[in-house]
């Protein structure tokens, strides 16, 4: 009985230790979209909300995963580059002063809806469809507050051309700023 009492203690010590360092919760903010390669268009401001999931490592070091509903595409004055993708980014995050780190990763993006249209001079109008999938890369700052409350600023930069179309090759650029509640 006493081992047992013992293995316990120790586990509920370690599952408390471990959730120390455990991070869940949500996220919203703004996106500053835009099309990179492509003349005339215009950033395009969207939002961005989903959830989060981090650990940390060390003082210094963690890793952070969210899963995003993102508005992205673009603006211009012949039609529409409207993009909404579900985005899994996967960050390393290191700390450089308490709360304050810096980040970088990968960024897969999932397509849920795209409406590309193009409308030339009034006659020739193109119909185009986005890539099913968009791999990034992501840069950015934060700060994690200690009650809970999260700040991110991030650039993604895309490494994947957005449309099917032959002889489009535009990717996904934008700067997001978020913020978020952690529950842990």
């Amino acid at each position: 009985m006493k081992k047992l009492m013992i293995a316990f203690c120790a586990l509920f010590m370690g599952a408390t230790a471990f959730s120390q360092n455990l991070d869940l919760g949500i996220k919203a903010g703004a996106n500053f979209a835009n099309i990179s390669d492509v003349n005339d268009l215009s950033s395009k401001t969207g939002f961005q909300a989903g959830i989060f999931a981090g650990i940390k490592f060390t003082d210094k070091v963690g890793v952070q995963a969210d899963v995003l509903y993102s508005q992205q595409g673009a603006e211009f004055d012949y039609g529409k580059f409207d993009l909404n993708y579900v985005n899994v980014p996967v960050v390393l995050k290191y700390y450089l002063v308490q709360g304050l780190n810096i980040q970088a990763g990968p960024q897969f993006g999932f397509i849920l809806d795209d409406d590309i249209y193009v409308d030339v001079l009034g006659a020739n109008s193109i119909k185009a469809n986005a890539e099913k999938t968009d791999v990034s890369g992501i840069v950015g700052a934060g700060y994690d507050f200690p009650f809970g409350v999260r700040l991110d600023a991030r650039y993604n930069f895309g490494l994947s051309d957005v449309s099917k179309t032959d002889g489009f090759e535009g990717k996904n650029t934008v700067f997001s700023l978020a913020l978020g509640y952690s529950f842990l």
